[in-house]
């Protein structure tokens, strides 16, 4: 892929967070040889804040940056990530996904902003400790169980299953709580406690999403990948978070979530979960959010839960969360799309900044 301007090929760069001196993941040899069959060249940059500096300048030096950096990862945030992303695309470099890109599509508020579009139920936006303590109980007795998940995150952290026992919803009442992340237990705590403790969630901007607990989970979760627009693959799963541990323990081989098998985009079981999204949720969701379809990453995920089945007994589907800071692992069919997508917005990139700089 040669710019018509300078004959010069597109670099792109794949940055994710590791020790600078390992070596590249595995996972991105299938995107680094679907970019050089186009004429593009990848190359692999590690980040962390002691290296800032040095990613700085090479990210300053390529046409397109794809980023793989969860936003909570070993007591690491992106903290210092994001205004270096801000930086190279205010330079006229391609970046996905732009931190003001995942902030409107990546967070879990998402769910709570686009809530009566085809993929949503019923969910709650709690902004302060005050407002969750005085809107959750009522919310917990009258609906059933609910759902917390902090503002944002991955890996399961900060998001609760929440059962209120018995009683009315007051501080004093028993719940069952139960953490999404692998190896938690259900645990019986008084309702006020448990608020208490979703205090820290409220942190800085970090606000609460209460989202309806939707009973088809023991039947797995599928994971729509998409390249900008259009579906590259799926990976479905048979989830165990928020789901009970089994006799052998919390933490056995018998509590650990079943393989994620990927298919192809013309899967035929994921036709309809296909044509809903990409004729309508995702082009929704873009006017809702203001993304032009040029701003959708090279690579996200949305991920869907079973919702209710219709009279006629088709499937429906929920919207658990998306995913666009780190995607990974992915299937095999999406490197093709993932290295186009990135291609046409590194040689955007460059076209407008030639013009800005003629």
């Amino acid at each position: 892929m040669v710019d018509a301007a300078d004959g010069a090929p597109v670099r792109i760069a794949l940055v994710w967070r590791g020790d600078p001196a390992a070596p590249p993941p595995v996972r991105f040899n299938r995107i680094v040889e679907a970019l050089a069959e186009r004429g593009a060249a990848g190359e692999g940059v590690v980040y962390d804040e002691t290296v800032g500096d040095a990613v700085r300048e090479r990210l300053l030096g390529v046409d397109g940056v794809v980023v793989w950096v969860n936003p909570l990862q070993d007591g690491k945030d992106r903290s210092g990530l994001d205004p270096l992303l801000r930086e190279v695309a205010a330079a006229g470099v391609y970046v996905s996904a732009r931190p003001e890109v995942i902030l409107k599509m990546g967070t879990k508020e998402v769910l709570y902003d686009t809530r009566d579009l085809g993929w949503g139920v019923d969910v709650e936006l709690y902004r302060s400790e005050d407002d969750f303590r005085r809107r959750f109980p009522a919310k917990l007795a009258g609906q059933g169980p609910r759902v917390l998940k902090q503002h944002r995150g991955n890996g399961g952290q900060g998001v609760w299953k929440v059962t209120l026992l018995a009683g009315a919803a007051d501080a004093a009442a028993p719940v069952e709580v139960l953490h999404a992340q692998w190896g938690s237990s259900p645990e019986r705590i008084a309702l006020g406690a448990f608020m208490h403790r979703c205090g820290a969630y409220f942190a800085g901007d970090g606000r609460i999403i209460d989202q309806a607990f939707q009973p088809r989970l023991p039947e797995g979760m599928i994971r729509c990948y998409l390249a900008g627009g259009k579906v590259a693959g799926y990976g479905q799963q048979l989830i165990k978070a928020l789901i009970p541990p089994p006799p052998e323990g919390p933490q056995s081989e018998a509590a650990r979530p079943g393989p994620r098998i990927m298919h192809p985009p013309e899967a035929a079981p994921f036709q309809d979960l296909r044509r809903l999204l990409e004729d309508r949720w995702i082009p929704q969701m873009q006017a809702r959010l203001g993304v032009a379809t040029a701003d959708l990453p090279a690579l996200w995920d949305a991920d869907f839960l079973f919702g209710p089945k219709t009279p006629d007994g088709r499937d429906t589907y929920v919207l658990c969360e998306i995913n666009v800071s780190a995607v990974a692992p992915y299937p095999d069919s999406a490197a093709v799309p993932v290295a186009e997508a990135a291609i046409a917005g590194a040689r955007a990139a460059r076209a407008a900044k030639g013009v800005a700089n003629a």
